[in-house]
């Protein structure tokens, strides 16, 4: 009995981490990232059309060709997109960079911060209470671990910053933060738009590499090209 509890689990955890908590990827289009630490792949939601059909036209006008990942915290996420980054005689705190304009938040609850999530920057609250997306900036989710009583004092603080009883964690996404780990706190209120599927290896890398006092790499990351290699089906 402790042995087939033992695989059950095991089984599960791996349907979290590898089977896109059983979520169809076949009909989403996907992204070559290349970078100088190797190569990441990532699918893009087609429940996000509106986030999706924008990274998929920056892409084709090779917008993102280099680009530096401009901001990385570990356990956090890494971030890239500000035009201004191309410019490498450019030494100010980058992060402000945009093309002129923003894209309607498009928030679906099954569509969460678990690690390799792909998801849209923007403007903070106070600025921006829409929370609409920049039409550029994006970050890859690292994140960390959480246990249940953390994943609970979460839930119970964004139902009163939200204003929404309704807003909780189904046991699906417990499960994917505390066996894979993410950044829950920042459900709801950024909008997750695709995942990394491939280069996992190119996340933990970046992530762990020497930062300044502005969270900016100390040598440059950068994306030297991005192209489609499989179309979105509807």
């Amino acid at each position: 009995m402790k042995k087939l509890a033992t695989l059950l689990l095991t089984a599960a955890i791996s349907m979290t981490m590898f089977g896109q908590d059983q979520k169809d990827l076949s009909k989403c289009a996907v992204v070559k990232i290349l970078t100088n630490y190797g190569t990441m792949k990532v699918a893009l939601y087609n429940e996000t059309p509106q986030h999706r059909d924008n990274f998929i036209k920056l892409v084709k006008s090779n917008f993102y060709e280099d680009v530096l990942f401009h901001r990385v915290i570990k356990e956090f996420m890494i971030q890239a997109g500000d035009p201004q980054s191309k410019d490498s005689t450019f030494t100010g705190r980058l992060g402000g960079g945009g093309v002129g304009y923003t894209i309607p938040a498009e928030f679906v609850s099954e569509l969460f911060h678990k690690k390799g999530a792909l998801a849209a920057a923007r403007q903070g609250d106070d600025v921006n209470p829409e929370k609409a997306s920049s039409g550029c900036q994006f970050y890859i989710v690292t994140g960390r671990q959480f246990d249940r009583k953390e994943i609970d004092m979460l839930e119970r603080r964004l139902k009163t910053m939200y204003d929404n009883p309704e807003f909780h964690y189904n046991e699906n996404q417990r499960l994917t933060y505390m066996t894979f780990g993410g950044a829950p706190h920042l459900d709801g209120a950024y909008t997750v738009f695709g995942e990394l599927i491939d280069g996992f290896e190119v996340l933990d890398s970046i992530e762990s590499v020497k930062t300044d006092p502005t969270d900016r790499p100390v040598e440059p990351v950068r994306i030297i090209s991005m192209s489609i290699i499989k179309n979105y089906r509807k």
